[in-house]
């Protein structure tokens, strides 16, 4: 049988490969001194609109705080305080937008922030819903801790929990329990989210995947991470000490360093391509 009588062999036709395949790794801690600064370089390109986000952040923190005193939930304060870290990113989203059009060269506005069209779509909702139940998974984890150290008391108030915890050996295991407790759920909220909503603004992709991502990277840049969550933490009690009134500042230039963090992490590609 001659080889030109052989069937013809159609080629399968494979799907094309993405753009980006790979992240950046083993990044030094420095970094996260960089995004710190590009973050702040973002914040004065039109500053007024980073600004009336963080007004906004402050007011909205504000009435939920006021809101849990009218109820008579201050007993939850401390962890919904703790819990803001976790939803963070998610709030942050109209930060990274603005970020994104910086870079991009294109237009500018609060509208624009507020109301985001990420290109996942609702898989940014999903991703939001996931983040809520952690925070209220955590709030439920501490009360049930001070159940566990303090019996089932009605709740004392904060002036006088906050004398305790600080003068009685109860108190000190609780807080360090407590903070053990609290940093686990800080860590993996902190792992699967940092670049999750970055990714989910920009790439269409499911909410697990960008997760799950999430995850992986930071994992492979652990020094810059911990360094830049370092950051978060200090400026975020920087700011519970001035009232929450510190976040009108700080909470829009870490969105912007969260997002020059991703950009770092994630090799370029055309700005909102397919």
């Amino acid at each position: 049988m001659s080889r030109h009588n052989h069937p013809a062999i159609i080629p399968a036709v494979l799907p094309p490969l993405p753009r980006v395949t790979r992240w950046k790794r083993n990044l030094p801690a420095a970094a996260a001194v960089t995004w710190l600064r590009e973050g702040w370089e973002d914040f004065r390109v039109k500053p007024a609109t980073s600004l009336t986000y963080g007004v906004l952040v402050f007011l909205v923190s504000l009435t939920f705080i006021g809101g849990l005193f009218r109820l008579g939930l201050d007993y939850i304060l401390f962890p919904a305080l703790a819990g803001f870290m976790v939803v963070g990113p998610l709030i942050a989203i109209g930060l990274y937008e603005k970020s994104r059009r910086i870079a991009a060269g294109e237009s500018i506005s609060l509208s624009r922030m507020i109301f985001v069209q990420p290109r996942s779509g609702p898989q940014i909702l999903f991703t939001g819903v996931l983040l809520c139940l952690l925070m209220l998974l955590w709030m439920r984890a501490a009360v049930i801790i001070y159940a566990l150290f303090f019996g089932l008391l009605p709740f004392p108030g904060l002036s006088h929990v906050a004398s305790v915890l600080v003068t009685t050996p109860t108190g000190w295991a609780m807080l360090i329990v407590g903070t053990s407790v609290g940093g686990l759920f800080a860590a993996f909220s902190f792992a699967t989210s940092a670049y999750a909503i970055p990714m989910l603004l920009e790439e269409r992709v499911d909410a697990l995947t960008a997760m799950g991502t999430s995850v992986a990277v930071v994992g492979q840049n652990l020094r810059p991470m911990l360094a830049w969550g370092g950051t978060v933490l200090a400026l975020f009690v920087l700011s519970l000490a001035t009232g929450l009134l510190g976040l009108v500042v700080v909470f829009p230039v870490l969105g912007h360093g969260t997002w020059h963090a991703y950009r770092t992490l994630r090799p370029r590609r055309d700005a909102r391509g397919p």
